[in-house]
């Protein structure tokens, strides 16, 4: 069973829409006693860094989600749910990320239009599994203002104001997305697809 963490915030209708097009079962939760027993974890994310993760630590959730991750549970971030993998983020430089990644994630530079707002092109690696069949230069749908800095886990980049940033993360049982693959039409659903099928 595939559980979707509710934090009180996050574009959960969309996400469950896209399962519910690939068929797969799932469950939506703010309980951590239904986290513990999920067989793989999706955390969408909308909104402030330190207001979500504030909200996971207030239901109790960051435990029980960083043992399904011990015990090799898949785990997929979308986008502030990608950016919480990390440490940090200078969006509020006192809250503590998973860490689960180490660095900082950034605010893009000043003369930037932020948000990065709309369709934008990724550029996967070879053999990456959340990304197998995209096809060529793939476009997927963007809203962030922050980004994650490419790290050895990228597995897709994307670039914007001059700055390549992790479009895609991969490594073992997590993935991250920055985009919503929920917006994304065939493309976002192929993606969510993958992760189903892991």
């Amino acid at each position: 069973m595939i559980t979707i963490v509710d934090y009180g915030a996050g574009n959960l209708r969309s996400v469950q829409n896209t399962l519910e097009e690939t068929g797969a079962e799932f469950s939506v939760t703010s309980s951590p006693g239904q986290v513990f027993a999920a067989t793989k974890v999706i955390l969408p994310g909308v909104g402030h860094f330190g207001q979500m993760m504030q909200a996971l630590d207030d239901r109790g959730l960051r435990e029980p989600l960083m043992e399904r991750v011990r015990e090799g549970v898949p785990f997929l971030g979308i986008c502030l749910g990608l950016q919480a993998m990390f440490a940090t983020s200078e969006e509020a430089p006192e809250a503590r990320g998973f860490a689960l990644f180490p660095g900082s994630v950034h605010r893009f530079p000043p003369k930037a239009r932020v948000p990065h707002m709309g369709w934008n092109e990724i550029h996967p690696q070879t053999g990456a599994r959340l990304t197998a069949g995209l096809g060529t230069k793939p476009y997927v749908y963007f809203a962030n203002s922050y980004y994650c800095p490419a790290v050895p886990a990228t597995a897709a980049t994307c670039e914007y104001a001059g700055i390549n940033f992790t479009a895609v993360l991969e490594q073992g049982n997590l993935f991250g997305v920055q985009f919503h693959p929920e917006k994304s039409g065939p493309l976002g659903l192929k993606i969510v697809r993958n992760f189903v099928e892991l």
